[in-house]
């Protein structure tokens, strides 16, 4: 289907909706990680979210705006964000939550960098300056003298690695160069998390790889699917609403706004995380937070300034599907 006309402000509004729905997201994700395990989450957390998806798609033009002419390219697509879901939600696990949020920032950075050898495209010296800040940030927070207390170093590599993936779905998303209704992409992710979570309870569900691991990541990852806890089915089903909402807000945002200027709003969430983090988990910033969080939006923020000077195209003009 052809874009729509730029409509900045609605887009924005849209921007702004899928923060505060990933913010929300993202504490209900760590609230419950310490009773169940990761691909349960997602699992129940897509099927409530396909479903209020699929209303949607329903009002935008129902079943023939899922026809795709490169299914599987769709479904590489979809596994990488998938991987950087998993990765992301593994780290909020066991990390504090500003700082995983701050170290997944580095994604439009990495964006930048896939750009070259795959798109061909050229990147001048401001933008190859911001990278290397941002990526100071990243060796700031991962310095071996930082205090991350009972989180284990390792854990520090997964927001990032959750980036990497992320950068290469942006990336494969520019070279498809696709055009579908909002709706229909967020399906395409909805059914790629329950199906692999599917494929995590076959392997994995019963627990029996859990035993005798000490790591937390791997526990949040292997351990034994359990019914919820009767005061945590509200949790479940706003997780399943949120997901649709961000799918659907962030798809839609990028679809009606210019993506170098939408993607800026999308830092609102690191300090909402971290505020988050301190009121609700008791998780106050230290130094190389915030001295690596500074140095990391303000190269993503400077790249996507340069998007914008030059007419607003360039590798981070996309539409993406964050931590949906």
């Amino acid at each position: 289907m052809a874009d729509a006309a730029p409509t900045p402000t609605r887009a924005i509004v849209l921007i702004l909706v899928a923060m505060v729905c990933i913010s929300v997201n993202d504490t209900l994700i760590k609230l419950l990680s310490g009773g169940y395990p990761l691909h349960q989450m997602v699992f129940v957390r897509s099927i409530i979210g396909v479903v209020f998806t699929a209303i949607i798609l329903r009002y935008e033009g129902g079943l023939r705006l899922l026809r795709t002419a490169q299914p599987g390219l769709h479904a590489i697509r979809a596994l990488l964000i998938v991987a950087a879901n998993m990765l992301y939600f593994a780290a909020l696990a066991v990390m504090p939550l500003g700082a995983a949020v701050a170290l997944f920032f580095v994604a439009p950075l990495f964006i930048t960098l896939l750009a070259i050898p795959v798109l061909g495209e050229r990147v001048g010296r401001h933008r190859l300056t911001a990278i290397l800040v941002g990526l100071a940030g990243v060796a700031v927070m991962m310095a071996p003298g930082v205090d991350w207390g009972e989180a284990p170093r390792g854990a520090l590599i997964l927001p990032v690695l959750a980036a990497a993936c992320y950068a290469g779905m942006q990336v494969m998303t520019r070279k498809l160069g696709a055009q579908s209704a909002a709706s229909a992409m967020a399906i395409y992710i909805q059914v790629a998390f329950i199906a692999v979570s599917a494929l995590f309870y076959v392997g994995v569900g019963d627990g029996r790889f859990a035993q005798g691991v000490n790591n937390p990541s791997l526990q949040f990852l292997l351990r034994a699917w359990i019914w919820p806890e009767p005061g945590d089915w509200w949790k479940f089903a706003t997780l399943g609403l949120m997901s649709a909402a961000i799918g659907y807000s962030l798809s839609q945002a990028y679809r009606l706004g210019n993506a170098a200027t939408i993607a800026s709003y999308e830092y609102v969430a690191l300090p909402a995380a971290i505020v988050i983090g301190w009121t609700v988990f008791a998780e106050r910033p230290g130094v190389a937070t915030i001295l690596g969080a500074a140095l990391i939006a303000g190269g993503g923020l400077y790249v996507f300034a340069r998007e914008r000077r030059q007419a607003g195209v360039g590798p981070a003009a996309e539409r993406p599907i964050r931590r949906g």
